[in-house]
């Protein structure tokens, strides 16, 4: 990097500390508060060497524009002067120094809790993928319930006000420890705050006890538990949750894998639907903001990125299927944000992101956190028709209708089809049909996975009954990714898209008559899954997005359907990893909760198991597997290398794997 550039780049982030505002649109002040270089200044062939900024970016939007109406409660927030609403985020980018190397793409990391995902999922350590094929890399704040943590991006977003005084409704928080405990936090996590309990809250709360999910509530009067209140610390003017605590006021009270459901009146919703707007306003400024307030401006004045994709992981896909749902994949102006979206792991799953009192860390899993407005109907990206509510939608409605509909590139696991309701994504809300993936999608269902990924060597069984499913599908992602910028670069489709179907008898009920599973010596085969509602959450839901039937009530379920099982109990017409293609043994998307943790007949949630072969015929025969021995399989270990080989060189043909170091 050259002098002049370097002084260009130090008088740029000295205009952001100023406080200079850019030329236009939402954002109007970044903060660059810590510049360094990345990987010890490396430099990376044809890119250079990076830097990592970290600072705050400020934004005002106007509650009027009709790209901001689906703000929940963003008419009760305060205004400024220009009568705009004002809130603020953590900022963390890391790009070249010289930005004209760049490659083009911004990838924008949708944070999960706060800390950043796509590091991980792409860089494989130090090897940092990323940065030698130039991509430039963002995250920031979105969720305002986090505590202030060192290295946790969080959302300063201001509380809805009433004209009368503060607004009030009833939360409710659940919570299922893993041991037993003399006090609980009620927003189950421990960097999360919970909403403040009004004085009334606090006198005339509720609580409830159950051991598994579908269990009828057993009430605990008050003289057994009480809550505790602890204001939070944080920066003077920025709003920080308080901590809110369920304390016991006799010996075991709260027992490992029991549910616990605390209802009570709280007040200052945040407007954490601006964790959105957010998101959309920052992209679309590093994309066209061509003033010294843009941290990705280059020396002439354009900026470095001039398309976007959007990552997620877990939650945070959640939150891209729940951005382009509620339309926000169009800027104030009218502008396309991200060309590309890739949810990862999200199944058929939005969020508790956009409500009255919104808690985005909220999820469904089969035992606990079930009855939260996460998966939600239209499941889909394409439309379907609600068999309850008869209404008809899909996730890419309305960005179709305003022409900023992204290339979404969606992958699974065989977890989310036991965990996250993935089946869903692609069949009719009953199961009985495969839905038409639209032409912008591409859905591919990783086989013999779980939600994270693992390294590759069992784990020990730790909270769950079956050891740790050891699948590491991480490089599957890069070639994803590779394709999806392709894709959105110079229109050439990513590999067609791989998962069961109903169709060909590869998708089927998770029942083990519908299934094939094969019993195996030693291990429970699960008599639940998560399968979700339709909830009624009360009149005032559908329109405003308030909760006030507390529990919901339930008017059915969703059907939700997993992939077919083969000989070995390994699972049929998904993508399959070289390890997988060439098993050593099942690789499960489930795994049940070990009996130290309490509710052992429920699934551990998120979790899949692995259950080896038998070495030798005579082992398998003695133990009663039916599935065939390593020794049946594979004569010799040059045998089973060559199948290694030949499966990794039948994916990279496909381009579903990278050649590396490519």
């Amino acid at each position: 990097m050259g002098t002049r550039t370097r002084m260009q780049g130090a008088w740029a982030v000295g205009l952001c500390l100023l406080g200079i505002a850019p030329a236009r649109g939402e954002v109007t002040r970044v903060e660059i508060t810590a510049r360094e270089p990345y990987a010890g200044g490396r430099v990376f062939p044809g890119v250079g060497a990076y830097e990592r900024l970290r600072g705050r970016v400020h934004f005002a939007v106007d509650p009027k524009s009709a790209a901001n109406r689906i703000v929940v409660d963003l008419e009760h927030a305060p205004r400024n002067a220009q009568a705009k609403v004002e809130f603020a985020a953590d900022l963390d980018l890391l790009a070249p120094v010289e930005r004209a190397r760049a490659n083009g793409t911004l990838l924008y990391d949708v944070n999960n809790r706060g800390g950043m995902t796509a590091p991980g999922m792409f860089n494989g350590g130090a090897d940092e993928f990323l940065c030698r094929r130039g991509f430039v890399l963002a995250a920031s704040g979105w969720i305002a319930e986090l505590l202030p943590t060192a290295g946790r991006l969080r959302l300063d977003a201001p509380p809805a006000r009433g004209r009368r005084g503060p607004i009030t409704g009833l939360v409710r928080m659940e919570m299922a420890p893993d041991a037993s405990a003399a006090r609980l936090n009620v927003a189950q996590w421990a960097n999360h705050g919970a909403y403040a309990p009004t004085a009334r809250g606090l006198a005339t709360a509720t609580l409830t006890a159950r051991r598994r999910e579908k269990d009828p509530r057993r009430p605990l009067s008050r003289d057994r538990w009480r809550l505790e209140v602890t204001p939070s610390t944080g920066e003077p003017g920025r709003v920080v949750l308080p901590r809110v605590e369920l304390v016991a006021l006799e010996a075991d009270l709260f027992q490992a894998g029991h549910l616990y459901e605390l209802i009570y009146e709280a007040q200052d919703p945040i407007v954490q639907g601006l964790g959105l707007a957010g998101i959309r306003d920052l992209v679309s400024f590093l994309k066209h903001d061509r003033s010294e307030a843009n941290p990705l401006r280059q020396p002439d004045g354009r900026p470095a990125v001039v398309r976007a994709i959007g990552f997620g992981t877990s939650q945070s896909g959640r939150c891209l299927r729940q951005f382009l749902y509620d339309g926000f994949n169009a800027d104030e102006a009218g502008r396309r944000v991200f060309e590309g979206l890739f949810p990862h792991v999200a199944g058929a799953g939005r969020g508790f992101f956009n409500h009255r009192f919104a808690s985005p860390t909220r999820h469904n899993t089969q035992h606990d956190n079930h009855e939260y407005p996460v998966d939600e109907f239209p499941f889909t990206y394409g439309e379907e028709t609600d068999p309850y509510t008869r209404r008809t939608d899909g996730i890419l409605r309305r960005a179709q209708r305003s022409g900023t509909a992204p290339k979404v590139v969606h992958t699974q696991t065989s977890a989310e089809y036991w965990h996250r309701s993935g089946s869903l994504v692609h069949t009719d809300p009953l199961g009985t049909r495969d839905a038409v993936l639209p032409p912008e999608v591409r859905l591919y269902a990783i086989g013999g996975a779980q939600h994270g990924a693992g390294n590759g060597i069992p784990g020990a069984a730790g909270r769950g009954r079956l050891p740790a499913n050891p699948t590491d599908y991480r490089p599957l992602l890069r070639a994803l990714l590779t394709a999806l910028d392709t894709w959105i670069r110079d229109g050439t489709p990513p590999p067609p898209s791989v998962y069961p179907r109903i169709a060909d008898g590869t998708l089927a009920g998770w029942r083990t008559s519908e299934s094939g599973w094969q019993p195996l010596p030693g291990v429970a085969y699960p008599e639940v899954i998560q399968q979700p509602d339709c909830l009624d959450h009360g009149p005032d839901y559908d329109r405003y997005r308030r909760l006030t039937q507390l529990p919901p009530l339930s008017h059915g379920a969703y059907r939700v359907l997993v992939p077919a099982y083969d000989a070995d109990n390994n699972e049929r017409g998904m993508l399959q990893l070289p390890t997988v293609a060439v098993p050593r043994g099942t690789f499960t998307g489930w795994n049940l909760r070990a009996p130290g943790i309490g509710a052992e007949t429920e699934l551990l949630s998120l979790a899949g198991g692995y259950v080896p072969f038998a070495r030798t015929r005579a082992e398998r025969d003695a133990a009663g597997d039916p599935r065939r021995s390593l020794e049946e399989r594979y004569p010799d270990e040059a045998t089973y290398l060559a199948r290694l080989r030949l499966a990794t060189d039948r994916l990279i043909a496909r381009r579903l794997l990278l050649r590396e170091r490519d």
